[in-house]
């Protein structure tokens, strides 16, 4: 007889309790400028009885009838009222904005759980709205130059010739931080190439970051950390903005966002070009920014059948090509002894499509679902390449707040296949695909105590069956101090074009072996924070972070001679551990941001020489910003320290510094033009050393630990209304 699977029947089971039909009373709750809010907390006789959602709806049970309600946001006027009969209608309830200086309240997705960053057990740092505004108006095109001003992550150059770039986390290698797009996994293997350099901050929300294991709620691949990209949403105020920009380094963009949210429609749209000219920075004869064309466009379609229910579809598409190299071959003067190139040319197209819909006491189904077909040409003078990785998820996942807990538990399923479209390279075709289930509970024992239990199951149809339980716990000792602790397990299976930190040719790769296994983690962490405000607006947040990662199984490229890669487990662990210092802080309207991260990651399986290549040991970054507004400025300056590094060859590179700085003049209400400098004090590689060896003809590149691109300066034009 057939049986459903044990995770199939819980999950059928918490199905049906949530649908259950009660006796509810649904309230709209929204600003005095007509816009739904998200997190308002409704408290009835000092009981917590639900929270809103993004339609700024929160369904209760009919026994607030006859008790004080007590609705409350930050940044919002509270409201208290009371009913004496039961409603038949929802019932609209409208907050005042309170004044501005008021600390904005910021709900992470990443959790899944909704909560306030703050409050969660789970340390999530969120790059909101106003951060990728500003990212706009200094790099238009990707979000990898703000991502790396956060202490603890390092964006890895891994190509001279193609810029291509990686997010690393925590001293890990890039291949262990997961990328989301709306918390759908569409960056890996193939199909991971260029990935955070085509992600326009115009078309963005925030950006979330998690750092540690986040496998247990994600699946593998979240070991070192995970990046979550949110989309902006519709609201009901018109938007549009116009960014235009010009780089001393020959870089145009034009990008526009649009979107409006109607009764039961709404939409978004995002459209951008950049058009990059190769520039050889340093003289060699090589390009150290390649010629790029890239196309973005992203529309999005809402629809709100009711108050309870949004459904989203949307479409991505980015299409670029980048060619690097010898700068008389790009220019189509190739000879005897100018011949090297390499040109990329890519399609990505991806696919979504979401729904919401919300039951009583705030409890939330969600269905989420995309699907992505990535093609890329590569073409130098070994090889013309075309591959296509064709990536799917789907996720069905249910929500249910009760008493002092939150618990979501939810079915996904996820893969990729790579296909050759030309046959020659090593590599044969391969696909991954994996089941998983999960559940995770969210406790708040007492107002300064939340522990969140998690639980997943992954199934891969080529490596099996993979356990991944997590603990995290937040304690608040008082108004001022707080402290989290938490352990997840991961893993990674193999995969043969995951990012590496040094891109390897793919006609260099052999297949992957039968006996290969999959690589599996432990992180641990724990942290304690202050916080404190005082006079008119000033603030000051301490985090003191510490970090342990234990991975299992490593698997490692080993380089012949002739470049063959070929890719193995190794017996030992590579053990990556440190901790991570960051301040936050406002005074007198200067706001101000002060990161350190100590990392030492280490190769085990090694005799000598056990340090992880191109990590620096030692990282500080800062930010220091000012808005003048009664002259219409905004002003900022950043910088970073890149400690010695150790080389592939086991030397030392030298540490150096970053600065940058911005000013930004508003035109009228509805313009703004910004001037921004990049590298200021124009350090580069290659004033240490040649970027390359070997001829002009067939060069071998250095792997890359410092910029390349050298100063560049920018102007660019905002038009919002």
């Amino acid at each position: 007889m057939f049986k459903l699977p044990s995770f199939l029947v819980c999950f059928l089971f918490l199905l049906s309790f949530v649908c259950q039909a009660q006796n509810e009373v649904v309230f709209k709750i929204t600003s005095n400028k007509k816009q739904p809010l998200d997190a308002v907390d409704v408290i009835a006789n000092y009981v917590a009885v639900g929270k809103t959602n993004g339609s700024g709806i929160v369904i209760v049970p009919t026994s607030i009838v006859g008790q004080r309600l007590h609705f409350s946001s930050i940044g919002y006027e509270s409201l208290d009222t009371q009913f004496h009969a039961l409603p038949t209608d929802t019932i609209r309830i409208e907050l005042k904005e309170q004044d501005k200086s008021m600390e904005e309240v910021v709900v992470v997705s990443s959790t899944r759980s909704n909560q306030r960053m703050e409050n969660s057990p789970t340390k999530v740092e969120v790059l909101g709205r106003e951060e990728m505004n500003e990212e706009n108006s200094i790099k238009p095109a990707g979000i990898a130059s703000i991502l790396g001003d956060v202490s603890g992550v390092q964006i890895q150059q891994s190509s001279a010739v193609t810029g291509n770039a990686n997010v690393r986390i925590q001293g890990l290698d890039s291949r262990y931080t997961q990328i989301l797009k709306d918390g759908m996994p569409l960056y890996d293997g193939f199909s991971g190439g260029f990935g955070i350099l085509s992600i326009p901050p115009l078309d963005l929300k925030q950006v979330e970051l998690i750092k540690g294991s986040a496998s247990t709620l994600y699946g593998g691949g979240a070991i070192g950390g995970l990046v979550n990209i949110i989309s902006r949403k519709p609201t009901s105020e018109q938007e549009a903005v116009v960014t235009l920009n010009q780089t001393t380094l020959k870089e145009t963009n034009a990008n526009t966002f649009i979107a409006k949210r109607y009764k039961q429609f709404g939409y978004t749209f995002f459209g951008g070009y950049t058009y990059q000219k190769a520039v050889d920075v340093n003289g060699d004869g090589f390009s150290d920014v390649p010629t790029l064309n890239s196309v973005v466009v992203h529309p999005r379609l809402f629809f709100y059948p009711d108050d309870r229910t949004i459904i989203t579809t949307g479409y991505t598409g980015t299409f670029e090509t980048r060619t690097g190299g010898d700068m008389q071959v790009i220019a189509g003067n190739a000879d005897a002894n100018h011949q090297y190139f390499e040109t990329n040319k890519i399609n990505r197209s991806s696919f979504e499509l979401s729904a919401e819909r919300f039951f009583n006491q705030n409890r939330k189904l969600e269905f989420k679902n995309s699907i992505s077909q990535f093609n890329r040409t590569i073409q130098n003078p070994s090889i013309n390449f075309t591959g296509a990785q064709l990536n799917y998820y789907s996720e069905l996942s249910l929500l249910i707040p009760y008493g002092n807990n939150s618990l979501v538990a939810g079915l996904n399923a996820t893969g990729d296949r790579f296909r050759k479209i030309t046959p020659n390279i090593p590599l044969n075709n391969f696909e991954n695909n994996t089941i998983g289930a999960f559940v995770q509970n969210t406790w708040s024992v007492k107002d300064h105590v939340t522990i969140e239990l998690g639980i997943r199951n992954d199934y891969h149809f080529t490596y099996g069956d993979f356990f991944l339980p997590r603990i995290a716990v937040f304690y608040k000792i008082d108004k001022h101090w707080a402290s989290r602790a938490g352990i997840g397990f991961g893993y990674k299976t193999p995969n043969a074009l995951s990012p590496q930190t040094t891109d390897i040719a793919i006609q260099d790769i052999l297949p992957l072996p039968a006996s290969i296994q999959a690589e599996k983690s432990i992180g641990y962490n724990a942290e304690v924070n202050f916080r404190t405000t005082w006079g008119d607006g000033n603030s000051l947040f301490i985090n003191q972070a510490f970090f342990l990662t234990r991975l299992s199984n490593p698997i490692v490229a080993t380089i012949a001679a002739n470049g063959i890669a070929t890719f193995g487990n190794e017996s030992k662990p590579i053990v990556s551990k440190g901790f991570d210092t960051y301040v936050k802080s406002v005074w007198q309207r200067w706001e101000l941001y002060a990161g350190y991260t100590y990392t030492i990651a280490e190769r085990k399986y090694l005799a000598d020489n056990q340090f992880l290549p191109l990590t620096p040991r030692n990282r500080f970054a800062f930010t220091i910003v000012r808005d003048f507004e009664k002259y219409g400025v905004r002003f900022g300056l950043e910088g970073s320290y890149n400690g010695s590094q150790y080389r592939v060859d086991y030397s030392h590179t030298p540490g150096y510094f970053f600065m940058a700085a911005m000013v930004e003049k508003k035109l009228g209400k509805h313009f703004s033009m910004v001037l921004n400098g990049e590298n200021l004090l124009d350090f580069r590689q290659s004033r240490v050393e040649a970027l390359y060896t070997g001829t002009q003809a067939n060069p071998s590149f250095v792997p890359l630990w410092a910029p390349i691109d050298g100063r560049v300066v920018n102007l660019s034009l905002k038009w919002k209304f």
